[in-house]
């Protein structure tokens, strides 16, 4: 068996079971999820139940017969292969490397099993019917001082300006659904001459639902974010674009290498 021990948010849950779900089917193996972490760490909650994976959880025992593989550094770590069954795996794996080549298990499995709600499904069809850009604004948790040892800032709105009017040059009849944990800031600091739809009526409970009427956007502007990075690489238009941010971390604090967390196809602003 492999098992993976997750925490932090959905989007760090998904790269960390997509990661081992690919180390579980090269090992032609099963899967096991450790939510251990979860029992100290308050900060978000397990979030991959409204997802249509394999879903089995860690007995109690269960660890003592495994080895355990930390991941040694942000970037890509070519040795990932090398997983034996029988490890249990600790880290986040923030590169699509980890798993490209089940690239259709993983869309599969990672489909919205929960109904969402009657507005959900309202957005889903305007974001259809149109030609539809989510943009994802990630503020409150990145604002300086928001955390100990902080590695992720918040993106200033030149890097908004910059990936929409890129957009806006490649694409006529844009409508924008925008996402963000501080809308009233974006509808104060960032004015859009398309159309725009604000989509402020989810909570933590419900961020699946925010997470998949992204992915269903024809193109997407992310931020420095895992949770917008999935919307984005779930989005199956193959006409897509997807605009990055240039930096992800804030370098001041730690010396991360990060060339491997923004897929080539994407563009990075």
């Amino acid at each position: 068996m492999i098992i993976v021990r997750l925490i932090g948010g959905l989007g760090n849950q998904l790269f960390q079971y997509a990661r081992a779900r690919h180390s579980a089917e090269i090992n032609k193996t099963f899967l096991k999820i450790d939510l251990s972490e979860f029992e100290t760490y308050k900060l978000h909650k397990y979030s991959l139940n409204h997802f249509d994976i394999i879903e089995n959880f860690d007995a109690k025992g269960d660890l003592l017969a495994t080895n355990e593989f930390k991941e040694k550094h942000f970037h890509f770590d070519p040795n990932y292969k090398l997983i034996t069954d029988g490890t249990l795996l600790k880290g986040y794996w923030q590169s699509e490397k980890y798993f490209v080549d089940i690239s259709e298990i993983i869309r599969n499995e990672l489909k919205i099993k929960t109904n969402i709600s009657d507005l959900g499904i309202e957005i889903s069809k305007l974001i259809s019917g149109s030609n539809s850009a989510s943009l994802h604004i990630r503020r409150c948790d990145y604002n300086l001082g928001s955390y100990s040892d902080q590695i992720l800032d918040a993106l200033g709105i030149e890097h908004y300006r910059k990936a929409i009017e890129k957009l806006s040059a490649a694409e006529k009849d844009l409508v924008f659904f925008v996402f963000s944990d501080d809308p009233q800031w974006v509808k104060e600091n960032l004015k859009l001459e398309c159309p725009v739809v604000y989509v402020d009526h989810n909570t933590a409970v419900t961020n699946y639902e925010d997470l998949s009427l992204m992915s269903l956007c024809k193109h997407n502007i992310i931020a420095n974010s895992s949770f917008s990075w999935w919307a984005a690489w779930l989005n199956n238009n193959p006409a897509k674009k997807v605009y990055a941010p240039k930096r992800w971390f804030n370098s001041s604090v730690r010396n991360i290498d990060e060339k491997d967390v923004i897929p080539k196809a994407w563009i990075r602003v």
